[in-house]
C-alpha cells in the first residue's frame, strides 16, 4: 500500500510535538493498523508554517504529488496538522475522494473512508477553526491591557525621542521596569519643521529640502530619504492623543483604548502595528493608545497632514508608476560620491525636444552643496550602455539564453486568467459550499453554525466576483498576441533590434545587477559576476 505521512509545527520544537516525533508516530501508527508489511511511505514536513492557509511549501508538493502518485491513505497525527481552516479542509477531503485516497487522523481517529468519520472530520474542522479565532482574540485582548499601560515596547525608536527604562512601584512593593520615549529636543524641532513645511507646501520635495537645510541625520547618521520623510508624517508617535485624534482612528475601525478628556498632552503610541513577517497591519487592526511622552502636533494638524498625503496618493483605480516611460536606465545607477539613485528628469523649456538627464536625487533635493556630481546626457547614456551590452551579451550566448527565458516568463506571467480557469474556481467553490451546507445541517451549537455561515458568505461573495470577471470578459481572451510576441523574442538571431525602450528596460534589468557613476566614468556590475566594466555614458 501506499502512504504519504504530512506533519507540521508552527514553532520549531525538538520534544512533544515536533514534526520528527509526528512523523515517528504515524509511521508506528500504520505498522500497528496496516500491518508489517512493504509499504511505499513518503513523508512531507513543514516546520514554521501556520494552518491558516495553505501556503506551505511541502504541503502543495503534497498535493501535486497526490495526481500522479494516487496514494490510499494520507496519515497525519492531528487533524489541525492539515488545517484549520473549514474551507481549505473542504476542499482537500474533496479532492481526495476524487483520487481514491482516505484521510486518516491518528490522534482523534478519524478516517474518511467511513462515513461517521468524514462526518466528525468536518466537525472537528470547525472546531480547529475556532480555536484560532479564539487564539487571536485572546492575543488582542492582551494588547488592550497592554495598550493602556502607554509602555514602549522597543525596537528603533522613533526621530525626536529615545527610550528611556523606568522603575515602578506595583502590588505588594514589588518593583516592575518598563519603558518610555523621552524627548530629544533638537530632533523635535527637526519634526515640528518638517510639519509645518508640508502644511504649507503640500510638497514631499519641499519638507526634505527643508530636513536637508536642518542638517537632519537618521538613526543610521545619514540623511533622510523621501520615504523616509513620509514616514514621519504619518507616524501617529507625534500626535496628541486628544479629541480630533480620537475621532479619526475611532472612524477607521482601530481599537481607541485612551480617554481624550483625561490624556489631551500625550502622544500616541499604536500596537498590533505589524502582522506575521513585520508586514504593516490595516488599521483596523491597531490598537491606539496615550503613550507617556508629550504629544508634538495636536491631533487636528495631524490628521490634516494624513488627509494632503491621501490627496496626493495616485487614484485608486490608477496605480503609480514604478518607472517612466522614457528613460532606460532608470533605479540602476548609483552615484559613488555620495550613495543615493541617480533619477532621470526631463529638461525644461520649448526646446528640449525630449532630452532628459540622470541627476544624483541628492543634488535635486538638496542642491550642489549636498552632491556636485555631474549629470549624465539621457539618450546618449542609454545607447552607449546598450552597445555596451549587446556586445556583451553576444560574447556570452549562455546568458543571452538565460535573459531571454526571463523575458519569457514575464510574458507568461503578464498572460490573463482564462474563462476555463475561472469556471474551475466557481466550481471548485460550489463544493465547498455545498460541504458546509451538509455540516450546518448536522444540528451543531449556534457558535459553531455562526462561523460555518460565515464561511459560506465569503464564498459566495468569491463566486460573484469571479462570475463578474467571466461576463466582462466576453466569448474568448485573445492571448495568441502575447504569445506570438514571448515567440519572437526567444529567437536567438535578429532579436536585439526588434526591442523596444519597455523590453530593453526589462533586459537590462535581468542581465544588470547595478551601474556606479563617480563623476567621470560609468561601471556596469553584471549579476553572477565580481568584476566591473566601463560601460561609457554622456555627459
Amino acid at each position: 500500500m501506499r502512504f504519504f505521512i504530512y506533519s507540521r509545527k508552527s514553532v520549531w520544537s525538538a520534544r512533544g510535538d515536533s514534526v520528527e516525533n509526528q512523523v515517528e508516530m504515524c509511521r508506528r501508527y500504520i505498522a500497528e493498523k496496516f500491518g508489517g508489511g512493504e509499504h511505499q511511505i513518503a513523508v512531507y514536513e513543514d516546520e514554521g508554517f501556520s494552518a491558516k492557509d495553505t501556503d506551505r511549501p511541502q504541503f502543495q508538493f503534497m498535493l501535486r504529488d497526490l495526481y500522479e502518485q494516487r496514494p490510499d491513505y494520507l496519515i497525519c497525527y492531528r487533524l489541525d496538522r492539515i488545517s484549520r481552516s473549514v474551507s481549505d479542509f473542504s476542499a482537500l477531503v474533496e479532492e481526495l475522494a476524487r483520487q481514491g485516497t482516505a484521510l486518516v487522523c491518528m490522534r482523534e481517529e478519524f478516517d474518511t473512508a467511513k462515513p461517521m468519520g468524514k462526518a466528525m472530520m468536518y466537525i472537528a474542522s470547525v472546531f480547529a477553526q475556532l480555536e484560532r479565532e479564539t487564539i487571536a482574540e485572546r492575543v488582542r485582548d492582551n494588547m488592550l491591557l497592554l495598550a493602556r499601560s502607554g509602555r514602549w515596547l522597543g525596537g528603533t525608536t522613533p526621530t525626536g525621542y529615545r527610550s528611556v527604562q523606568v522603575r515602578e512601584l506595583v502590588l505588594e512593593g514589588r518593583v516592575k521596569t518598563a519603558c518610555k520615549l523621552q524627548p530629544v529636543e533638537e530632533e523635535l524641532q527637526w519634526v515640528r519643521q518638517l510639519y509645518a513645511v508640508y502644511i504649507q507646501e503640500h510638497s514631499l520635495s519641499a519638507a526634505h529640502r527643508a530636513l536637508e537645510m536642518l542638517g537632519a541625520r537618521n538613526r543610521r547618521g545619514v540623511p533622510f530619504t523621501r520615504m523616509g520623510v513620509k514616514a514621519m508624517l504619518q507616524n501617529p508617535v507625534y500626535c496628541a492623543a486628544d479629541a480630533a485624534a480620537h475621532s479619526y482612528f475611532t472612524a477607521r475601525g482601530a481599537a481607541v483604548c485612551f480617554d481624550p478628556q483625561q490624556a489631551p498632552d500625550r502622544g500616541l503610541l499604536v500596537y498590533n502595528k505589524r502582522g506575521a513577517g513585520g508586514r504593516r497591519q490595516e488599521v483596523e487592526q491597531w490598537v491606539v493608545a496615550a503613550g507617556r511622552h508629550p504629544g508634538l502636533i495636536c491631533g487636528g494638524q495631524w490628521v490634516r497632514v494624513q488627509k494632503i498625503l491621501r490627496e496626493e496618493q495616485p487614484a485608486t483605480d490608477r496605480p503609480g508608476k514604478q518607472h517612466n516611460d522614457y528613460a532606460m536606465l532608470s533605479g540602476l545607477m548609483f552615484c559613488t560620491r555620495c550613495g543615493q539613485k541617480l533619477l532621470a528628469k526631463k529638461r525644461s523649456g520649448p526646446q528640449r525636444g525630449g532630452q532628459y538627464d540622470y541627476i544624483c536625487s541628492s543634488k535635486l533635493t538638496a542642491g550642489t552643496r549636498h552632491c556636485d556630481s555631474q549629470n549624465l546626457a539621457g539618450p546618449a547614456t542609454d545607447q552607449a550602455v546598450w552597445q555596451h551590452l549587446c556586445g556583451y551579451l553576444c560574447a556570452r550566448p549562455e546568458q543571452l539564453q538565460t535573459a531571454l527565458g526571463q523575458l519569457r516568463r514575464e510574458y507568461i506571467r503578464q498572460l490573463p486568467q482564462s474563462p476555463a480557469q475561472l469556471q474551475r474556481e466557481i466550481q471548485r467553490a460550489q463544493t465547498e459550499i455545498q460541504n458546509l451546507v451538509a455540516a450546518l445541517s448536522a444540528g451543531n451549537a449556534p457558535a459553531i453554525a455562526g462561523h460555518i455561515a460565515r464561511q459560506i458568505e465569503q464564498l459566495d461573495r468569491q463566486v460573484l466576483c469571479w462570475r463578474r470577471q467571466l461576463e466582462g470578459q466576453g466569448q474568448r481572451i485573445e492571448t495568441a498576441p502575447v504569445k506570438r510576441e514571448a515567440a519572437r523574442l526567444l529567437r536567438r538571431r535578429r532579436w536585439l533590434e526588434d526591442l523596444d525602450r519597455r523590453q530593453r528596460r526589462q533586459l537590462v534589468r535581468a542581465v544588470v545587477q547595478r551601474m556606479d557613476w563617480d563623476g567621470e566614468k560609468l561601471y556596469i556590475y553584471y549579476r553572477g559576476e565580481t568584476g566591473q566594466e566601463n560601460g561609457g555614458g554622456g555627459s
